[in-house]
C-alpha cells in the first residue's frame, strides 16, 4: 500500500461496511504511530537535557501523566482503567528508552 498519499477514511460513525472499518482503524493506527515517534523524540530531547541520569525517573510527573489520561478517557467515555493501564506501560517504556538514551549519549 502506498503509504505517501493520503487515505480517504470514513468517519465511524458514518461506516457503512467492515472494509471502511478496517481502513478506518489502518488509517488510525499509522497516525498513532506518528503521534509515538514524536512522543519518543520527546524523551530523547530529554536523555539530552537532563544532566543527571537519576532525574530521568520521575514517579511525580508518571503519576501526573498517567492521571491526565485517565481523566481525558473519563471525559471522552473510554475505558478508563484499562487506557490508565496503557499510559503505565507507556511511561514506563518511555522511562526505559530515556534512560537507554541517556547512557548512550554519555557513552
Amino acid at each position: 500500500m502506498d503509504t505517501t498519499k493520503p487515505v480517504e477514511i470514513t468517519l465511524p460513525e458514518d461506516c457503512t461496511d467492515m472494509r471502511e472499518v478496517r481502513a478506518g482503524v489502518d488509517s488510525t493506527d499509522r497516525e498513532l504511530m506518528a503521534l509515538l515517534d514524536r512522543r519518543f523524540g520527546y524523551m530523547r530531547a530529554a536523555a539530552r537535557i537532563k544532566q543527571d541520569r537519576n532525574v530521568v525517573r520521575d514517579e511525580a510527573r508518571k503519576a501526573e501523566v498517567i492521571a491526565n489520561a485517565r481523566l481525558d478517557a473519563e471525559k471522552r467515555d473510554l475505558p478508563a482503567g484499562k487506557i490508565a493501564q496503557i499510559w503505565e506501560e507507556l511511561v514506563e517504556t518511555s522511562i526505559a528508552y530515556e534512560l537507554e538514551e541517556w547512557d548512550r549519549l554519555r557513552s
